[in-house]
Formats: C-alpha cells, sequence, structure tokens
C-alpha cells in the first residue's frame, strides 16, 4: 500500500489554464458539443498511447514526439493537450482523484447504511480496476517520478481524499478500530487487484472476491465483533493467523 501511495502521488495538483482556440485542435467547421467531445477522445488517445509507451520502454526512454509519432499527430497537436511527459501522467492522477472525489460526494448525499458501505465499497473497486494501468506505470516507474516536484503535496492530497472515504465508510465519532477497518478494507481493495489482477481470467470474479472480503473488513457482522471483543488480544490474534 506504501509503495502504491508514492506511487498515485507522483502527480500534481491540477494545473490552471485558459484553453485555447477549438480551431487550434479541431480543425473545420464543427463547433460545440462535437469540438469538446473531439478533444476529450483525443486527450484519452494521448494517455492511452503514453501508458503503453511507459509500460513498454519506461518514463525517462519515452519522448513526446515518440508519443506523437505513435497517434500520427504532430507535436504541434500534442502540445494543446499536454506541454510534458509530468502533465499526461499529472492528468492521469487528477482523473483518478476525480472519481474519489465524485465517489465521496455521492457517499454525502446517502443513508449511513451496511448496503450504503457496500455500494461504496463497490463502486471504489470499480475506480481501481479501472486505474489498474496506471498503478502499475506509477508502480514500475518510481525512481524517475519521485523526481517530480511536489511529491509531498500530491501524497497530501491523496491521504486527504482516503480520510473522506473513510469518514463515508464509518459513522459520525467512529473509534479507531472502525475507522481502522475501514482504512484497511480501502488498502486491501487496492493491494488485492494491484497483486492479482494479471493472475486471473475473470476480473469480475476478482472484483467480486475483492468486494466481499472488503466488505467483510469495513461492515462485518456486529456480533461476530462484539464476541471477538471479549477475547483476550493473545486469542484474538491466534484467531487472526
Amino acid at each position: 500500500m506504501n509503495e502504491q501511495i508514492r506511487g498515485i502521488a507522483m502527480a500534481e495538483a491540477p494545473p490552471t489554464s485558459s484553453a485555447p482556440p477549438p480551431s487550434a485542435v479541431t480543425p473545420g467547421s464543427d463547433t460545440g458539443g462535437h469540438d469538446a467531445r473531439h478533444r476529450s477522445d483525443t486527450r484519452a488517445r494521448i494517455q492511452q498511447v503514453a501508458l503503453e509507451l511507459f509500460a513498454e520502454q519506461g518514463y525517462d526512454k519515452t519522448s513526446l514526439r515518440e508519443i506523437a509519432e505513435r497517434l500520427d499527430v504532430t507535436k504541434a497537436a500534442l502540445y494543446y493537450h499536454f506541454k510534458s511527459k509530468e502533465d499526461i501522467v499529472r492528468s492521469l492522477v487528477e482523473d483518478y482523484f476525480g472519481q474519489m472525489d465524485a465517489l465521496i460526494a455521492w457517499a454525502k448525499t446517502r443513508p449511513r447504511t451496511a448496503a450504503t458501505r457496500r455500494e461504496i465499497l463497490g463502486r471504489y473497486v470499480g475506480i481501481v480496476a479501472d486505474g489498474s494501468a496506471v498503478f502499475r506505470m506509477l508502480h514500475h516507474n518510481q525512481a524517475a517520478l519521485n523526481s517530480l516536484a511536489s511529491a509531498k503535496e500530491r501524497g497530501d492530497v491523496y491521504r486527504e481524499r482516503l480520510y473522506g472515504l473513510i469518514d463515508a465508510l464509518t459513522e459520525p465519532g467512529a473509534d479507531l478500530e472502525e475507522r481502522l477497518r475501514a482504512a484497511m478494507a480501502l488498502g486491501g481493495v487496492s493491494i488485492g487487484w494491484m497483486f492479482f489482477a494479471d493472475q486471473v481470467d475473470n476480473r469480475k470474479k476478482l472484483c467480486a472476491a475483492v468486494l466481499d472480503i472488503a466488505s467483510g473488513l469495513a461492515i462485518g457482522d456486529p456480533a461476530s465483533r462484539l464476541a471477538a471483543a471479549d477475547l483476550p488480544l493473545t486469542a484474538r490474534a491466534l484467531r487472526m493467523t
């Protein structure tokens, strides 16, 4: 989990910039929604190709020129969306953070029930599964990405989102054990997917298994938890081995 946290934190917070005129990227007479969709599709294609090249030959050994050549676009067209490789990595992590933010916002509108907690975890499993290629790239290129600026700040931003999810999975004023169970459930989702996604033929079954285990940690059976709490610490530790 520590490696993944460091890896995910390799991208900076979103930059603020004014967008150039649509004609700079989308020549022709189409405007409005078509242009926006085209720009979004092009951005996603750049991200996908960059991920492929980073995985094949490493972040350091990949240039923007190579990304543009594989996309069959000019470097000028690529620069419209991303000025550097770091911008591409940043955008990938921003997208991941954005999904977490949306999940936290949705959770705040829902009742604090076991069903809601399971739904939160289910959606988080989906976010992690969708981002597995990004996780692998970040993990395999840690040495290069650790040199990017503001690593501590990026780590803080990621932790804030984890705390937001922990809050969504627990009651207000929850004790340490309840919050710890939620944190371990979230970490287990990430670790489970990172280590086993490439070892299964049926990703849906892996998602279901990860969700069941995470739900057991975050929700559990209240009766079982009360019974375990009555055991001496050494007995509880033995039950977990």
